[in-house]
């Protein structure tokens, strides 16, 4: 297979990276800086650029088969702004599946039918900036037609896989409370191979 990721530099990115060139696939990964990509492979081609950037999504691109963006909110506006651009660029070359990182903010709230956990009264959120970037991007996948999944973890420490943690489709899991960078990077790159939870977000914790 064939993956494109974006945020290849990042917590989660970095650790799905690491696990698809271990599994000998392609993968292509645009980052702003290359030298931060500690990977050398046959399998890996490096571009440098910018996912907000229109010609820059649309040359890497080239031979994929699924996309998965790591991309954070990085304090501004990244998602609002590549996420269109991606699905133009994703259309125009026929890529159909992409799987993203979100934030279990956009979950749904068990305790309050019709709204999402960032919006329920007892939200212990100081902003819901980051939330609100992430929901734009999910209601826009929502509407693009592709093949998407985007995996919502909660409270995200540092940390290795343990290969032990619970999923839920569109909800977080009862009284979860964390999940390390390495499972979230685990099961972000399991769904991407296995095209699991296709139009779904998924909460994930331990």
């Amino acid at each position: 297979m064939h993956f494109l990721i974006l945020g290849a530099t990042g917590r989660v990115g970095s650790r799905v990276l690491e696990q698809a060139l271990a599994d000998h696939h392609r993968v292509t990964a645009l980052v702003r800086s290359p030298q931060k990509i500690n990977h050398s492979s046959e399998q890996l081609t490096l571009l440098q650029g910018d996912a907000c950037h229109h010609q820059d999504i649309h040359r890497s691109l080239g031979g994929v088969d699924t996309v998965i963006s790591c991309l954070g909110t990085d304090g501004g506006t990244v998602l609002t702004e590549a996420t269109p651009l991606l699905i133009a660029a994703m259309k125009s070359h026929g890529v159909s599946r992409i799987v993203t990182i979100g934030t279990a903010g956009i979950l749904q709230s068990k305790e309050h039918t019709g709204l999402l956990r960032y919006e329920t009264p007892d939200t212990r959120r100081s902003s819901t900036r980051a939330a609100e970037e992430h929901r734009k991007a999910w209601e826009l996948l929502q509407a693009s037609g592709l093949a998407w999944t985007i995996v919502c973890p909660t409270y995200l420490p540092d940390g290795e896989a343990l290969g032990t943690y619970r999923v839920a489709r569109d909800f977080l899991p009862d009284d979860g409370k964390s999940i390390s960078v390495g499972d979230t990077a685990d099961f972000t790159y399991r769904v991407a191979c296995a095209d699991e939870y296709i139009g779904h977000r998924v909460g994930i914790a331990y």
